[in-house]
């Protein structure tokens, strides 16, 4: 069995970066260290672990099952070190009071739930009013008032609005594409590779449009073959060999619902990330508790 104390949280971090990355050459950069320094790190990891992590691949590495199961652990971990550090001394733990905010299908389903639940363990009488609304209800409700704050995808919103923002979070845009498909043969894939194959799009959160932007700007058309809201679904055809798509690391599960592989792949395209904020009105910041909450997700946006 393996000793907790042969563990350290560098190794730890190198290995979350490792796997949210795909590549060790990338995690480095991320993390401002050697390459050699994650692949050491991996490599103590798997050795104490007695098992392995990562499949090296000729493009990088991808998360074996074991590697999965412990990137959960690791991110608990991580998570209640990074809270540890950053809990508040002294009584500021009592604040009570509603916060009201406004979040996006994507935010609300792979972004919000877990950072909401490790503020709670800092500020359990702080009630959250959330609401599940699309970018432009969110951004007028902030600007009315009825909204504390606004959690959205940024890259979709208008440059000036006039509301204070912040980018959270950057995720990379990968293809998309079952485990056997012909693509699978490249290193990295085009747009232009990508359109001789049936394109599955999601709608929700703005996708078409900004989907759109990008393959207009290529001078490419994709062949859309199924237009979606549900995530799960398109995750569900894409696994099955129905088609390819462009999507985000943040949103990104390696299994189906009925347990069919995805692999993702590198656009040789120059194209954006997706972008996650944070939008608020300043004088909503006079409220302690959405005080609280503001500074706590500004900075678990910019520690993850």
């Amino acid at each position: 069995m393996p000793n907790p104390r042969d563990f350290t949280l560098r190794q730890l971090r190198y290995f979350a970066a490792a796997a949210e990355t795909s590549q060790f050459s990338q995690a480095a950069t991320n993390t401002h260290v050697s390459q050699s320094a994650i692949t050491t790190a991996i490599s103590q990891l798997e050795a104490n672990l007695g098992g392995s992590l990562f499949e090296r691949l000729p493009y990088g590495v991808r998360l074996t099952l074991e590697g999965h199961r412990f990137l959960e652990r690791t991110r608990v971990i991580l998570n209640a070190v990074d809270d540890a550090v950053t809990e508040p001394l002294g009584g500021s733990t009592s604040l009570s009071g509603v916060v009201r905010v406004g979040a996006c299908y994507t935010v609300l389903g792979y972004y919000l739930p877990s950072l909401l639940a490790r503020f709670r363990r800092n500020y359990p009488d702080i009630v959250f009013d959330l609401h599940d609304l699309d970018r432009l209800s969110i951004e007028q409700g902030v600007a009315a008032g009825t909204l504390d704050l606004g959690l959205i995808i940024s890259s979709n919103a208008d440059r000036q609005l006039p509301l204070e923002k912040a980018v959270l979070m950057r995720s990379r845009r990968q293809v998309w594409l079952a485990a056997d498909h012909p693509l699978m043969a490249h290193k990295s894939i085009s747009l232009k590779n990508m359109a001789a194959y049936p394109y599955l799009m999601l709608t929700v959160d703005e996708g078409e449009t900004s989907t759109t932007r990008y393959w207009k700007q290529a001078g490419i058309t994709p062949e859309i073959a199924f237009r979606t809201g549900s995530m799960e679904a398109l995750r569900g055809l894409v696994a099955n060999g129905f088609g390819v798509t462009v999507l985000s690391d943040m949103v990104y599960r390696a299994w189906s619902l009925e347990g069919r592989r995805l692999e993702t792949r590198p656009l040789s395209d120059a194209i954006p990330d997706m972008e996650l904020g944070l939008i608020w009105k300043d004088e909503v910041l006079v409220s302690e508790p959405v005080q609280a909450l503001h500074q706590f997700l500004m900075y678990a946006g910019h520690s993850g």
